[in-house]
């Protein structure tokens, strides 16, 4: 990973290597973080953060599900992630917030621990490399189930939940794969290990519905969006792994994944086994919209 100059830890402007966390901090022992994703486009206007309110929202909306309290507001983490962008001079960048129990008693209980919150920024190219944006990737359908709401809240973008993601990643790329896709506990598909997916079946888009435990995702929001205004029908519904087999296209929505297709699941080439129509026409808009060549949706955009 390159180093950027600065982090925001706390209320301060820290420099990189400055910031540290205790080894006895909650978080480290205990899961008990939540986060979440942004990604910074270059436009002709400047640097700007995509849906950047949204994610700053849904952090919060993560902590409240933890009961924990963020002492920042979204306003404030707004302001302070533009001021990131902007010290560390970045025209394009990832950033990820955090808020987490910090360090001061041990123990299962985190409430009388305090609430740490820090913003990092770094330069990030294509989560799942720029060969499989274009191209589209090679999947597995992983043997590690995706927690329902009954284990771990799955609309909470919280570390607990990734344990689970780390373990399906690995069993992927051990076996030759570069991603896994999750089922949840009825046997429908839920989502990648860190994105939602949609199969294309006969001209139709279809995605999990929220109830089939997988995160709500704003990447994926902003493609039924996108694709309705398109004047394609988009279809929430439980997803077999039959069904994404015999998809005529498939792809993975995320921050970090943007959009990316999905080429092969489990030995079984999806359509023609290279990027699809809708796939590239989505993927194109969405670009053109994070870099600010489309008008109508200027208002998903912070400029820095």
């Amino acid at each position: 990973m390159e180093k950027a100059e600065k982090i925001w830890l706390n209320g301060k402007l820290v420099d990189w290597d400055e910031a540290k966390v205790h080894v006895l901090t909650h978080a480290l022992h205990y899961a008990t973080a939540v986060f979440d994703s942004i990604r910074c486009y270059k436009t002709p206007r400047g640097p700007a953060l995509f849906r950047l309110k949204d994610h700053l929202q849904r952090l919060h909306n993560s902590a409240k599900i933890y009961t924990m309290k963020i002492p920042y507001s979204v306003e404030e983490l707004c302001q302070a992630t533009k001021e990131l962008v902007r010290v560390n001079n970045f025209s394009e960048c990832y950033v990820r917030p955090i808020a987490y129990y910090g360090y001061r008693e041990m123990g299962v209980n985190p409430l009388a621990n305090p609430v740490e919150v820090a913003i990092i920024s770094w330069r990030w190219g294509a989560y799942l490399g720029e060969e499989g944006l274009e191209n589209g990737i090679r999947c597995k359908i992983s043997s590690w189930m995706r927690p329902d709401s009954r284990m771990l809240p799955p609309l909470a973008k919280a570390s607990a939940n990734y344990g689970n993601s780390v373990l399906a990643k690995l069993e992927a790329l051990q076996c030759g794969y570069d991603e896994a896709i999750q089922l949840n506990s009825q046997g429908y598909v839920c989502e990648g290990t860190g994105e939602n997916i949609f199969i294309v079946k006969e001209g139709v888009l279809f995605t999990p519905p929220t109830e089939a435990g997988a995160l709500e995702g704003i990447t994926q929001n902003s493609v039924i969006t996108m694709a309705q205004d398109m004047g394609m029908t988009v279809i929430r519904k439980n997803i077999s792994r039959e069904e994404l087999f015999l998809a005529d296209e498939a792809f993975l929505t995320g921050t970090a994944a943007e959009i990316t297709p999905i080429r092969e699941v489990d030995k079984r080439v999806i359509g023609r086994g290279v990027k699809g129509e809708i796939t590239a026409a989505l993927q194109a808009r969405f670009f053109d919209i994070c870099r600010g060549k489309d008008e109508k949706y200027l208002h998903w955009l912070e400029f820095v």
